[in-house]
């Protein structure tokens, strides 16, 4: 939980089988600190389980490493290829299931939710929110796409924490 005088620190989450972005920001009234950002390469030759394991392991070590007080993770995008979608969905459930272990309140966000909260409008393009990112958080210098997803997620969270009066 969040000690006094500590900002609070929000984990956003962005799932991928291949790549999952994760980013942490620091929250204090309105304003908003890179705390942290990575992305988590499970070995694509591993056994699909060991993937999902190894993801979960990593998620687990950035929560204890940095603290967070939140989490948030972006909701699945549903495509064509039902089996993508699915493995996906896997993916997604350990970045909710890690978070939740720890303790943490988890909420969940829509892309077109993440892209208006950091750029203004819901069909923004990738290179849009890592523009944005760069711009809002200068201190968490070049990230990949997925990071910056991940970064996106987490300002979102506090965007609507604020919103909500839970600041």
């Amino acid at each position: 939980m969040n000690a006094p005088n500590r900002p609070l620190r929000i984990l956003g989450l962005d799932p991928g089988l291949r790549r999952t972005g994760w980013g942490v920001v620091a929250v204090q009234g309105a304003r908003l600190t890179h705390v942290a950002h990575g992305v988590i390469k499970p070995d694509e030759t591993a056994a699909f389980a060991t993937r999902l394991l190894t993801l979960f392991e990593a998620l687990c070590a950035v929560i204890e490493t940095h603290a967070p007080d939140e989490a948030a993770v972006e909701e699945t995008f549903v495509n064509t290829n039902a089996a993508s979608t699915l493995k996906l969905g896997h993916a997604r459930a350990a970045c909710l299931i890690a978070p939740a272990r720890a303790g943490l309140p988890v909420a969940e966000y829509a892309a077109t939710v993440v892209k208006k909260a950091v750029v203004g409008t819901g069909a923004a393009e990738k290179g849009q929110v890592s523009f944005m990112i760069r711009r809002l958080l200068p201190a968490a210098g070049e990230t990949t796409a997925d990071a910056a997803d991940a970064l996106a997620v987490a300002i979102a969270h506090a965007h609507a924490r604020t919103a909500r009066g839970a600041a």
